[in-house]
């Protein structure tokens, strides 16, 4: 059996498919890794729109940048460590909610650049990397100017119809509405993001609006 490792061992050091991991290869691909890992870092610090940012999780983005590059470059080096390694990850199992879907979509760009720059393919990591951020940043600049809010309005039934009518000049989507003894609560979207202050105050000034709340709606959960 350990010969049948040898012969296989020997087989692909002769055709050159494993690296060989000298200091200034590990140097080249931890640096470019890294740099890689600061771009992803500084974009989601910078641009991130959810609701609430998580600092744990943007240095979470750049340690799995550099552990996958490690890993890949193990991978590389050394084909029977590598069996060992891919049955041990397989066995990994994160029960850890991701309450934003964009996050997914971070992880999996600080994967993809571990695996380049473990690879060993430097100028695909830095296209890409400078690429995805490019993207990203024009889509969260060109979306910033649409914001749109939820609009809770807690209200009498004597204030309905003069409810209905500051509502009724403005581009809304009915999301919630709440009857009960006690009174009335109305939650809708607001379109116009130049219009929701003025609405809310003007809605505050009706008699019998017990508050008027404005929240800013980015889509989560």
């Amino acid at each position: 059996m350990k010969s049948l490792i040898n012969a296989f061992k020997d087989a692909l050091a002769a055709s050159g498919l494993l690296l060989d991991l000298t200091p200034q290869y590990i140097f080249v691909c931890i640096s470019i890794a890294l740099l890689c890992g600061l771009v992803i870092y500084a974009v989601y610090r910078i641009f991130y729109r959810g609701s609430c940012y998580s600092e744990n999780f943007n240095l979470l983005l750049l340690l799995t940048t550099l552990i996958t590059t490690f890993i890949i470059m193990t991978i590389s080096a050394n084909i029977v460590l590598s069996l060992g390694m891919v049955g041990s990850l397989s066995i990994i199992r994160f029960r850890s909610a991701v309450k934003d879907p964009l996050d997914v979509g971070f992880l999996f760009w600080a994967v993809a650049i571990g695996i380049t720059c473990g690879a060993g393919l430097y100028q695909i990591a830095l296209l890409c990397t400078v690429f995805i951020a490019v993207v990203y940043i024009l889509s969260v600049l060109l979306r910033f100017g649409a914001k749109r809010f939820l609009l809770v309005v807690k209200y009498d039934a004597a204030a309905k119809e003069a409810v209905t009518k500051a509502l009724a000049g403005t581009r809304h989507t009915l999301k919630n509405c709440i009857s009960s003894q006690s009174g009335n609560e109305l939650t809708v979207q607001v379109h116009a993001a130049k219009k929701a202050a003025a609405i809310t105050e003007q809605l505050s000034a009706i008699q019998g609006v017990s508050s008027a709340m404005l929240i800013e709606y980015t889509g989560d959960n």
